[in-house]
C-alpha cells in the first residue's frame, strides 16, 4: 500500500505489504536502524531487534496549510486509518488499543523504553497503536503482533499511516517503568 505523498489508499491495498511483513524476516539482533529513500530522503522504514516499522501511506506536506484545509487533511488521514482498522478487524478479529502517552512522556524525560516504542518515538509516530496479535506467521513459525498508527511530527509535516510488526507482544507501558 505504500502510497506516495497524498495518494489515497484503499485498505485492501495494504494486505500484500502487511502479509510480507508478517511472514518476512525480522532483525534478530542489532541496533535500531532507520532508512530513507536515497533520492528523496523520505523515511522508508525502521528495523530493530525483533521489529520493523514501515509507512503505509504518507500524506502531502501541510506547509502553509491552515483550517479548513488542514482539518480536511486530518479527517482524510483519520478516515484512512479507520478504514484500515475495519479491514484488519475483519481479517484478524478484534483489535485492542495501546496508548502512546507513557512512551511520549518517557521520550520527553529521556527515560529508557523498549526498542519498538523508542523507534516509534524517534520517528515522531506518536499516535496510539491499534494492535492485533498474536497472529501466526506460518507453519512452525513464531507468532507476530501487528500495530497500525497515524502520526505527524509537526503541524506542517505530512501525516503518516504506519504499520509495525514484531515478534514480541505489544503491551501498554506502565508509568512506573
Amino acid at each position: 500500500m505504500t502510497a506516495g505523498a497524498g495518494e489515497p489508499g484503499e485498505p485492501d491495498r495494504a494486505f500484500p505489504d502487511l502479509d510480507a511483513l508478517l511472514t518476512g524476516p525480522l532483525p534478530a539482533t542489532g541496533p535500531t536502524v532507520s532508512e530513507g529513500d536515497p533520492v528523496t530522503g523520505e523515511w522508508t522504514g525502521t528495523g530493530g531487534e525483533g521489529f520493523v516499522i514501515v509507512p503505509l501511506l504518507v500524506g502531502k506536506p501541510l506547509t502553509g496549510v491552515y483550517a479548513p484545509e488542514w482539518n480536511a487533511a486530518e479527517e482524510a488521514a483519520e478516515a484512512q486509518l479507520t478504514a484500515l482498522i475495519g479491514a484488519l478487524d475483519r481479517r484478524f478479529g478484534a483489535h485492542r488499543e495501546v496508548p502512546m502517552r507513557v512512551p511520549l512522556f518517557r521520550k520527553i524525560a529521556g527515560d529508557p523504553m523498549p526498542a519498538l516504542f523508542q523507534a516509534l518515538c524517534d520517528e515522531d509516530l506518536l499516535g496510539d497503536l491499534t494492535v492485533w496479535g498474536p497472529l501466526p506467521n506460518g507453519p512452525e513459525a513464531t507468532a507476530r503482533w501487528l500495530a497500525v498508527s497515524l502520526g505527524q511530527s509537526d503541524a506542517e509535516a505530512p501525516m503518516i499511516l504506519c504499520a509495525a510488526v514484531t515478534d514480541r507482544p505489544i503491551t501498554e507501558l506502565r508509568e512506573d517503568g
